[in-house]
């Protein structure tokens, strides 16, 4: 997604790229304080496109390093920072970026206006590496970040709830509407906080969780009996003390855990 300093971009944003540019300065102030940048913090934007984030937050803190994939803009970025602090810049597309070297033995704090069409795959990769991060502060679609803190039960309650919530606690901030953002997007956005933890329940086999809860919510409408049907027999999701006849959506993520644990070695 990235920012830009004001209305009139000097970079057309690219639709490749998910670019929708951060320019109301209301937004922007209010994700700098709650982010609340301090010099020595190791912060680390991702897609921080022309800048308006990353001047305020490089200001506060004295350095920063950003992560951007549009090689376009980084002379831009460049010249927007100057005289602000230390900012390195890394070319690169943070879905491949190793960000436990990039920590290099620290925790990252990281933060930014991510691209919409890859948030979710970007998410679940920072949380790979969750070991090297001390929390995300993010702009998501509104719809995701409803998704990744929705309560067993409710309508947005599903497999991208489970899966963040085996790894991180996940606050909603704020939402921010579309006008805040030059494109304007067709959707609502919202900041929201993650922490990454360890599970307060015991995942020895995250793969196999993983394949419950794909398997689970891949048929929504059916009784987990039926849905986990080759995985679990009935009596397994009892002795998990889960009820068989009960659909995925009514279940806590440590209840996955509980059938996971149970659920037969080797699945594909």
């Amino acid at each position: 997604m990235g920012t830009v300093p004001g209305r009139a971009a000097v970079h057309g944003p690219k639709k490749r790229f998910g670019q929708h540019f951060l320019h109301d300065p209301g937004v922007i102030a209010r994700i700098v304080r709650i982010l609340a940048p301090r010099p020595g913090q190791p912060l680390v934007e991702i897609g921080p496109g022309l800048g308006a984030l990353t001047v305020p937050v490089l200001e506060a803190a004295g350095a920063l390093r950003a992560v951007e994939l549009d090689r376009d803009v980084i002379p831009r970025l460049q010249q927007r920072c100057a005289g602000k602090g230390a900012l390195d810049v890394l070319q690169a597309d943070a879905l491949k970026v190793d960000f436990r070297a990039l920590a290099a033995g620290t925790k990252l704090r990281l933060f930014g206006n991510l691209p919409y069409n890859i948030s979710t795959p970007l998410l679940f990769h920072l949380l790979d590496h969750s070991g090297a991060i001390e929390d995300m502060h993010f702009m998501l679609q509104k719809e995701v970040v409803d998704r990744m803190t929705a309560a067993p039960g409710s309508p947005d309650y599903g497999r991208l709830t489970v899966m963040l919530g085996a790894r991180a606690q996940a606050e909603a901030l704020f939402t921010v509407g579309a006008g805040a953002f030059s494109p304007p997007p067709k959707v609502e956005s919202a900041m929201v906080r993650l922490r990454p933890r360890p599970a307060s329940y015991a995942i020895p086999d995250f793969a196999r969780f993983e394949e419950v809860v794909r398997r689970a919510f891949g048929q929504r409408r059916k009784t987990l009996a039926n849905a986990l049907k080759g995985v679990l027999d009935p009596e397994s999701i009892r002795r998990a003390g889960v009820d068989p006849g009960v659909r995925a959506e009514e279940l806590a993520p440590e209840q996955f855990a509980a059938l996971a644990a149970l659920s037969k070695a080797g699945v594909p």
